[in-house]
């Protein structure tokens, strides 16, 4: 499941992801992301992985591309969780090679909100 949160900043989406991820967890974002474009700004993404168990592979490669479109107007991309997913995440986030993309361990949650939020 990817439960979206509340960072104040306009160009921000943040995001929990627990359980296993679905093509229709990622298709929940894809509004955020595209009203973030339309202000013709840059898109930073707090992705946080609380009790995290990975993603139900049919359908979720294919609509995550979609997004890859668009992979020059992320910004910044805060990954927390533990670091057995640091691997994971770091290849999940690979098409986004453009974004400054930083790992933050779970009790790091606060600092990484800061910094997604920093210019």
């Amino acid at each position: 499941m990817l439960q979206i949160t509340d960072i104040k900043s306009e160009n921000v989406v943040a995001t929990i992801a627990s359980g296993k991820l679905s093509q229709h967890d990622l298709e929940k974002i894809h509004p955020l992301i595209h009203s973030i474009l339309e202000k013709g700004l840059k898109v930073r993404w707090y992705f946080e992985m609380n009790d995290f168990q990975g993603w139900h592979i049919e359908g979720l490669w294919k609509d995550f591309t979609k997004d890859v479109e668009h992979e020059k107007e992320y910004e910044k991309i805060a990954l927390v969780g533990e670091k057995k997913w640091r691997k994971w995440a770091t290849q999940f986030m690979k098409p986004f090679c453009n974004a400054e993309i930083k790992y933050f361990g779970p009790d790091q949650k606060q600092e990484a909100k800061i910094w997604i939020e920093s210019n």
